[in-house]
């Protein structure tokens, strides 16, 4: 299944190795839309290692995360055996979590840690989700073969909502196909840097 989708000539696949801590969108492009966006820049202002899929328009091809095998990829496969930890960009809708912003994965001080950072640094509409039983199942990130729970100290999954990478303004997605970039966009990418930036094996 991956291996079809990265054979595809609309689909980039995208490793840039640097520090042991990653940042991943594997849904980027024309099909979780600015979720490659934000995790590119958070890895380059903080020097982490970068993992995307982007699909180009008009290919919205979902795969599950667990499919994301790091045996039928070779820049998987480098980039889940260089880093220790790794946050994963997501984007999700469901009617009645329009402003919920999801922290999964199977690294719970990092979640925590990434929450208190979005707490205080993004607009307050936003809600920040935490704890897991608050997460609806199928979001929560806990499969031991989704990627972000393969480094050594797995890793916390974002699940963005619409509003979250919505340019209001220009009445498109943000950062996509011209489109300016929407202010709470460049408020996640400034808190979400701030937040690998200050992690520590102690933290929070």
């Amino acid at each position: 299944m991956l291996r079809d989708l990265l054979a595809r000539p609309e689909v980039t696949e995208v490793c840039e190795l640097r520090s042991t801590f990653g940042v991943m969108a594997f849904h980027g492009g024309n099909l979780e839309r600015c979720t490659d966006v934000i995790a590119t820049e958070v890895a380059a202002r903080t020097d982490a290692s970068l993992y995307t899929v982007v699909q180009a328009p008009p290919l919205r091809q979902h795969i599950p995360s667990t499919a994301f095998d790091p045996d039928h990829s070779e820049a998987l496969a480098g980039f889940v055996g260089h880093v220790d930890i790794v946050i994963a960009i997501h984007g999700y809708g469901r009617q009645d979590r329009f402003w919920d912003l999801l922290l999964g994965g199977r690294n719970r001080a990092l979640a925590t840690h990434v929450g208190d950072h979005l707490r205080g640094g993004i607009d307050e509409r936003f809600g920040i989700v935490d704890r897991l039983d608050d997460i609806p199942k199928g979001l929560r990130g806990q499969h031991p073969a989704n990627p972000v729970n393969l480094p050594s100290q797995a890793g916390v999954q974002i699940e963005l909502p619409p509003t979250s990478r919505w340019n209001r303004d220009e009445a498109e997605w943000s950062d996509w196909l011209g489109t300016g970039r929407a202010p709470q966009v460049e408020q996640l990418i400034d808190v979400l840097s701030a937040a690998v930036d200050s992690w520590s094996p102690a933290a929070p």
